[in-house]
């Protein structure tokens, strides 16, 4: 019996452990976001809390309260989440120092015969310690090891992006239009952090690129100051300011002297600045935002009119949007910038393609699915709202509204949903009374179980009809 106990505790001890760390690889490994800014706290409690609260005060009686529930709720748990733990080489470093302090700590009661119950405290806090002090060695020397690359490639030249929304879409937009006449290298995805920066320097930047273009995200102060001093950008770009992210920044005003970090560069060139960071344009400053003219948006595409010099240039483009002219203004000024004439410009305009998951178009057993579920800001979502109610037949939306914003934000979304839809799903836990409440007019289904959500489509929507997927919220928020 004392073999099964202690097999028990220290099967247990991994559970308790693959819970804590599946939080922190949610939360970028910051113990203050998993503490203090956790949307479901209630897993806290079921899966960490009580677990420990009941190993230590109901004996022998854990077995069963292990076996026959902890484990089954949290397989079925395991099982209903979207955003299963991922093994990273940082992850099973963490098991491995959990596995260490577990089982010395069980030799040790063994041996000396003196514990009455083999705690769980200890194992979990030392690994977490070891694996944060392990962590940051590695991370000194990769940074160190990024750095040097960067100052021995002294051709390439780094154009930094941060904004509240629309990084990734400038990014790739950029991307697309200098590739006509340089040679250019961008971040993958969505990686934004210093972390991942520094890991796609060591890996995959080489010296044979004109351009290195770099997202930069945030969610605290001086994280894109660290950025911006590590990189060192030539050219940095300061997209749309908004709310994005405001229970981190408390208010507008910290979020955009966040993303002015970015021009905190010894080697800065040359900047461009969204008219909501409210700048005064200087010789080394262009100023963007109030350039566009005649924009018009369909479910085609868009086209609108730049003014560039003494000429009026007109613009078109199968991306859907018209947040997304914003977007493809300051790629067509940083182009002209760096000497990539007008008509390789319209060129490269016409043919791009839309960002994954953002306005893209799927056409499906006749219906028109519109996949927005990476466009997660007030002002996108409105925008696409707009666009969605030039179609004539029944329109459909899936949302969990807008992720870490404010009240006001998700309350206006709603009233929008109310006018354009003719049905809404709603998904996700974190907004679901907000727009419950505010969505008066429009049929409302509300999902708990994302496994449903097929389903529910199959059985809620018929040929004709245009679903919209706008925003997405892991099953953690």
């Amino acid at each position: 019996m004392q073999y099964f106990y202690i097999f028990t505790h220290i099967i247990f001890t991994l559970t308790l452990g693959y819970y804590f760390i599946s939080s922190m690889q949610w939360y970028s490994y910051k113990i203050d976001r998993v503490v203090l800014h956790f949307n479901r706290y209630d897993w806290h409690l079921y899966f960490f809390a009580i677990p420990i609260f009941v190993y230590y005060l109901s004996g022998i009686f854990f077995i069963f309260y292990f076996f026959l529930l902890l484990l089954p709720t949290m397989y079925l748990w395991y099982r209903k989440l979207d955003k299963k733990l991922v093994f990273t080489p940082r992850v099973k470093r963490f098991f491995i120092f959990l596995i260490l302090a577990v089982v010395f700590q069980d030799l040790l009661c063994q041996m000396s015969q003196k514990c009455v119950v083999y705690g769980v405290i200890m194992p979990l806090f030392f690994s977490y310690l070891a694996s944060f002090i392990y962590e940051k060695i590695l991370f000194a020397d990769f940074k160190k090891r990024a750095k040097a690359k960067l100052d021995a490639n002294k051709n390439v030249k780094i154009i930094a992006i941060t904004a509240s929304y629309g990084k990734t879409s400038i990014k790739n937009f950029l991307y697309e239009v200098l590739s006509s006449k340089y040679s250019v290298y961008k971040t993958p995805r969505s990686i934004n952090t210093l972390t991942g920066i520094i890991k796609d320097i060591n890996e995959n930047l080489d010296d044979k690129y004109d351009f290195y273009i770099v997202e930069a995200g945030a969610r605290q102060r001086g994280d894109i100051d660290e950025i911006a001093r590590f990189i060192n950008p030539h050219i940095a770009i300061v997209g749309q300011i908004g709310e994005q992210h405001i229970e981190y920044f408390k208010n507008l005003e910290n979020i955009r002297d966040t993303k002015m970090e970015l021009l905190h560069s010894n080697r800065l060139e040359k900047s461009f600045i969204h008219t909501s960071a409210n700048v005064k344009e200087d010789a080394n400053m262009v100023i963007f935002g109030n350039s566009i003219k005649d924009l018009k948006a369909t479910l085609d595409g868009i086209s609108f009119k730049i003014k560039i010099d003494e000429n009026i240039e007109q613009f078109h483009t199968k991306l859907l949007g018209s947040f997304n002219a914003n977007n493809l203004e300051v790629v067509v000024l940083i182009a002209l910038y760096l000497s990539v004439d007008i008509q390789t410009i319209k060129n490269s305009i016409e043919n791009l393609k839309g960002v994954e998951h953002r306005l893209q178009k799927i056409e499906a057993n006749g219906k028109i699915i519109i996949d927005d579920s990476f466009n997660g800001n007030l002002q996108g979502m409105l925008s696409s709202y707009e666009l969605m109610s030039s179609y004539e037949k029944r329109l459909v939306i899936v949302t969990p509204g807008i992720v870490e914003s404010t009240k006001k934000a998700n309350e206006k979304l709603a009233k929008k949903i109310d006018e354009v839809f003719d049905l809404v799903i709603i998904t996700g836990k974190i907004n679901q009374k907000i727009l419950n409440q505010n969505i008066k007019k429009t049929e409302k289904i509300i999902v708990k179980n994302k496994d449903k959500l097929q389903d529910i489509l199959t059985k809620h929507t018929s040929v004709g009809d245009l679903i919209l997927f706008s925003n997405d919220a892991p099953t953690f928020m």
